[in-house]
């Protein structure tokens, strides 16, 4: 049952009540959201505001993205261009003065990690305030329904979660983007075009991590989806990516989807799992289990649905290629024989690990070490969760993959220290949690050994994969930059463009900067990545204005 309906281009579309514009369209069977200066089209990718794939012109706004906007009743939408042309769309309105925050404990992030050092800043007497991009908070792993009854305990978990945070006292701001983080520490957001400046005594860093993608040719086609977007489509939505759908790449999440888009009435026509089945790895299976029993029960019993449900789960298969067949997708995958099968869907998701995001960090300065069996950056930090950086604290997936429970517990213990740095109640015993965090870090190390998410180096031989999705630059463009006398990733950047998108190299950055170490034999550290730089994410010039506008009457 529609709530409303909306205009896309000259088709009018119904919404249930709460669902993102990415969600309705795609319940739609409308998966083109924008077309490229290249003139290709792109959809959805991440779901999570970190691609800037998914963008529309929404009432005559243009670069409005799909997966972070809600839909309304008699909205007009329409795909967007490249890049509108200047004096065609409405300008926004002057943003109001800028608001000041000036919290004991600033919480950027409402995942796991955020909300629970939300709540333990909150019991020892610290003024909270929590930055969440999300509308709702809960994060990636505890993505709440909109509209909708929690579908299992995982979504009842964070629902409760959430609740004990907003009881705890603390302020709790939704769809704020975080665009600059300074010395201080002092950070610049953007909320529904209303801009921010938050000066904390103390600040902790939650912001999670976003997933690797599967780079193959036609992999930035519309209806090739990030894992976690598909279940946000789901979980968040109850929307389906489409009726038929494939899934691939290594990691308990693509089998946690396939079973919930099976029971949801969809079509898996094959799970592709890259690393071997896990009995190949006894000691780590063995491991992980005794650290957490219960999650390898789960884990299990999942791989038995899939079984009743008829999912086709195949071990050491990858994704090859894909291409546009009609209203549908084709893929190839090859089998670790050799043998490659075709399958036709609406839909295609891709997880193959994560990439912290650690944006803010590395602004600000923390101090970083490359972990070469992840392939990512892993923040430096005390027993108590504090970075080099004084007063800045980083919890969760963001300082290197930890998972949810363990984020949960370092939250706790970055919120009692904080507040305690401050003056606050420091009479608290961690040891419990400590005792926690160190087994949920057992298990995560060895389960990790039981999939195939280290990064793979992109086939040369597929120099026509696009790498760039924003700069639309292909692998061939990159490896005609890599030049004898190459020094840094930034000369490649200079280059070739790589990296200069609106994401600002959050998909790209990580490939080319193992290109440029392969070149120059140089080993990967936090220096072998494009620098950060403010804007971290685009803001319209009114906010930038408005905070200028408030600082310098400040002095």
């Amino acid at each position: 049952m529609s709530d409303g309906y909306f205009k896309f281009n000259d088709k009018t579309v119904a919404f249930r009540r709460g669902q993102s514009l990415a969600a309705a369209l795609t319940e739609a069977g409308i998966f083109a959201f924008r077309n490229t200066p290249k003139g290709e089209e792109r959809g959805l990718f991440c779901g999570m505001g970190v691609c800037q794939d998914c963008l529309l012109t929404v009432d005559g706004i243009s670069n409005r993205r799909a997966c972070m906007t809600k839909a309304a009743d008699g909205q007009s939408v329409k795909q967007q261009v490249a890049f509108p042309v200047l004096g065609t769309f409405p300008i926004s309105p002057k943003t109001p003065a800028a608001r000041k925050l000036e919290p004991d404990v600033a919480i950027i992030g409402g995942g796991a990690g955020g909300l629970s050092a939300a709540i333990a800043a909150r019991a020892s007497g610290a003024s909270v305030v929590v930055l969440d991009e999300r509308e709702v908070g809960g994060g990636q792993y505890y993505k709440q329904a909109v509209g909708h009854y929690p579908l299992d305990d995982q979504q009842q978990e964070g629902a409760a979660l959430l609740s004990l945070a907003k009881e705890s006292g603390a302020e709790i701001i939704g769809s704020v983007e975080i665009w600059g983080a300074f010395d201080g520490p002092l950070f610049l957001a953007e909320c529904n075009s209303a801009a921010y400046i938050i000066q904390p005594k103390t600040v902790i860093i939650s912001t999670g991590a976003y997933e690797r993608p599967v780079m193959v040719p036609g992999w930035t086609l519309p209806g090739v989806m990030t894992t976690g977007a598909a279940q946000t489509l789901w979980r968040s939505y109850r929307t389906l990516p489409g009726l038929r759908v494939a899934v691939c790449g290594s990691g308990p999440l693509n089998a946690q989807l396939a079973l919930e888009l099976a029971e949801g009435g969809a079509e898996v026509t094959i799970l592709a799992e890259s690393a071997p089945p896990p009995w190949r790895a006894p000691a780590a299976a063995f491991k992980a289990t005794m650290a957490d029993p219960g999650l390898i029960i789960k884990g299990v019993s999942m791989l038995r649905d899939l079984k009743l449900r008829g999912v086709a789960l195949h071990y050491r298969t990858r994704l090859k290629n894909i291409e546009r067949k009609g209203n549908r997708l084709r893929a190839q995958f090859q089998f670790n024989s050799g043998q490659i099968t075709e399958t036709e869907v609406d839909a295609i998701c891709m997880n193959a690990g994560f990439e912290p995001q650690n944006e803010i960090l590395r602004l600000l300065g923390a101090e970083m070490s490359y972990e070469t069996s992840a392939g990512h950056l892993r923040c430096q930090r005390t027993s108590d969760m504090e970075t080099s950086i004084p007063n800045v604290f980083a919890v969760g997936d963001c300082t290197g993959l930890g998972g949810a429970p363990a984020a949960r517990a370092e939250g706790t213990i970055a919120g009692k220290a904080a507040a305690a740095l401050l003056g606050f109640d420091d009479n608290f015993d961690l040891t419990a949690e400590r005792r926690k965090l160190a087994r949920y870090r057992r298990f995560q190390a060895n389960l990790w050994k039981l999939f195939d998410t280290a990064p793979r180096p992109v086939e040369q031989k597929s120099s026509d994969v696009t790498i760039c999705r924003c700069e639309e630059i292909k692998l061939s463009e990159i490896l005609e930059g890599l030049e004898p006398k190459l020094s840094h990733v930034g000369t490649l950047k200079r280059a070739t463009r790589v990296g200069m998108g609106r994401c600002q190299g959050r998909y790209c950055g990580a490939v080319a900067a193992r290109l440029v170490a392969q070149v120059t034999g140089k080993p990967m550290d936090d220096m072998s990545y494009f620098a950060p730089r403010v804007p971290m994410k685009p803001v319209s010039i009114a906010s930038i204005l408005a905070v200028e506008e408030a600082l310098s009457n400040e002095n």
